[in-house]
């Protein structure tokens, strides 16, 4: 697909939206990449990097392998996904730290709005479309209350941390930062970014590209064979993700990280009122409820723009 400058610089913001999201733990990149319309051709262009497209390249055509796998598409998006993951999110982490409420109220109207939306797009709900979806649901919150295991960063170990956390990243509603929280990497992972330790990253991205490769491809041909099914399916990993996301949360078990830090480990939700009695804060509810109703509208906006586009 050809296209203009613009439309490419379009497509590294919304990979910079991806790459913020990633690093979140609860929210995933699949899920912004399903509203900004870029999805199913991110998975399709993630799968066409097979052997056929790299017998082009190793026989000196090179041109033809970057057409055969949409290059210019995934190189703006990766390029956004890594701005992001390595400059705004430490200003999404400060948010997180001192805002906790404000953004996690902001992500929660803004999944309720994308599972509408993604719901939306099902022209019929069959037996089979709703029993998709209940099992996303089932699946996603299941995900959210498995209790987090202790690191164990050898090299085979950081290498397939990478290789299932790609695959959440790339489902929306399941987050890929949330599995290497249950896995016991995140900090572990994190730590490494910021210091840019290139061999722990290197053997992570390692994983990270043969595991969604190959995900890719089962997903490209979940979309293809059975498309209804999987958005519903996709749609209900959003819904169920939710419980990850409910701002007001009590903190049941901590961790230190490397800095002597004490960070959450495992929380469970409750209401606002409680949240204060309990912690002594001010729940900001009167702020959550406007951050809600922003990220719910802020999907609605963007579907508008898209269409008027179009």
């Amino acid at each position: 697909m050809r296209r203009k400058i613009n439309e490419y610089l379009l497509l590294t913001l919304k990979g910079m939206a991806m790459g913020a999201a990633d690093v979140v733990p609860g929210v995933s990149g699949g899920t912004i990449a399903l509203i900004t319309g870029i999805y199913e051709e991110l998975i399709f262009s993630i799968k066409s990097i097979n052997l056929k497209a790299l017998k082009l390249l190793f026989t000196g055509k090179g041109a033809a392998f970057w057409k055969a796998i949409n290059g210019n598409f995934l190189l703006s998006v990766l390029l956004g996904i890594g701005i992001s993951i390595f400059s705004l999110a430490r200003g999404l982490t400060y948010l997180l730290e001192h805002y906790p409420i404000l953004v996690w109220s902001f992500f929660f109207g803004l999944i309720i709005a994308s599972a509408i939306y993604v719901a939306r797009t099902i022209q019929t709900w069959n037996a089979g479309a709703v029993i998709a979806g209940i099992a996303g649901i089932a699946i996603a919150y299941f995900i959210t209350v498995i209790s987090p295991t202790e690191a164990n960063p050898t090299w085979i170990y950081i290498f397939f941390s990478g290789m299932i956390a790609i695959c959440a990243m790339i489902l929306p509603g399941i987050s890929g930062s949330f599995i290497l929280v249950l896995l016991g990497m995140y900090p572990f992972i994190m730590g490494a970014v910021g210091d840019l330790n290139i061999p722990v990253l290197l053997v992570f991205v390692a994983g990270a590209a043969i595991g969604i490769i190959a995900f890719s491809n089962f997903l490209s041909w979940l979309l293809k064979n059975f498309h209804t099914l999987t958005i519903a399916l996709l749609s209900g990993f959003m819904v169920g993700s939710l419980n990850k996301i409910w701002p007001w949360k009590e903190v049941t078990e901590s961790f230190i990280d490397r800095h002597g830090e004490v960070r959450p480990l495992t929380e469970r939700n409750i209401l606002p009122g409680t949240y204060e009695t309990l912690t002594g804060n001010e729940s900001w509810l009167w702020g959550a409820i406007f951050f809600l109703i922003a990220g719910f509208v802020l999907i609605f906006a963007i579907e508008g723009a898209t269409k008027r586009k179009k």
